[in-house]
């Protein structure tokens, strides 16, 4: 008597709960990104081909821009909640005698780089929008008449003494102006810094390759 095969079915895999948590995914992944803030000052940096990165957080950033001009920025460490950077403006304001209020402190402790004299903060952090702050973004002081920056450095050390030092530079900024800044970190005792540049991936031909002996 023949064998009786039951039917072959074909096996099916039902996607719909594993497409509900991509979704779940995504969104939370959207909600909880914090996006990369505009730099103060547009930079062109000189390429090399070092392939060590600068640390994300509990970084300070100096930028020098091809005319000279000085811009400052300090993050918050990899806990918002320790407030750095409204502690750093505090002993600024101190330091020269102005006053700000709660609401201008916790908004500077959310906004990006800067580079203006302190008299002019004020107006960069109630500025409307990314445009209107660009025009107060002039540079910072940092001579020996009025030497900000280097006080914004000497504070932000003192609020976070694990903050590390960064130098960006464009590719045409002065090399004075470059020492000058290294200068002053040394005069704060900062000996270790980064400088950053754009890396370049370099490739060698058999044309490059030293010729055999």
């Amino acid at each position: 008597m023949p064998k009786i095969k039951p039917p072959v079915s074909t096996p099916r895999i039902d996607m719909t709960p594993m497409v509900d948590l991509f979704s779940l995914l995504l969104i939370f992944f959207v909600l909880t990104a914090s996006f990369r803030p505009q730099e103060a000052a547009m930079i062109d940096s000189p390429a090399s081909i070092s392939e060590k990165q600068a640390p994300d957080f509990n970084l300070m950033t100096i930028f020098i821009d091809k005319e000279g001009k000085v811009f400052f920025n300090v993050d918050n460490g990899m806990d918002s909640t320790t407030k750095f950077r409204e502690q750093i403006l505090q002993k600024m304001a101190e330091r020269y005698e102005m006053t700000f209020t709660p609401d201008e402190y916790d908004l500077f402790g959310r906004l990006s780089g800067f580079g203006m004299p302190l008299k002019d903060l004020k107006g960069w952090i109630h500025a409307e929008n990314s445009e209107k702050r660009e025009e107060f973004q002039v540079g910072m002081p940092f001579d020996s008449a009025d030497n900000q920056l280097g006080y914004w450095i000497l504070y932000s050390r003192i609020v976070n003494p694990r903050a590390e030092v960064a130098i960006k530079g464009d590719a045409d900024a002065s090399y004075m102006t470059v020492k000058e800044i290294m200068d002053m970190l040394q005069i704060n005792k900062i000996n270790k810094f980064n400088l950053v540049t754009t890396f370049v991936t370099e490739e060698i031909g058999l044309e490059d390759l030293p010729p055999e002996n």
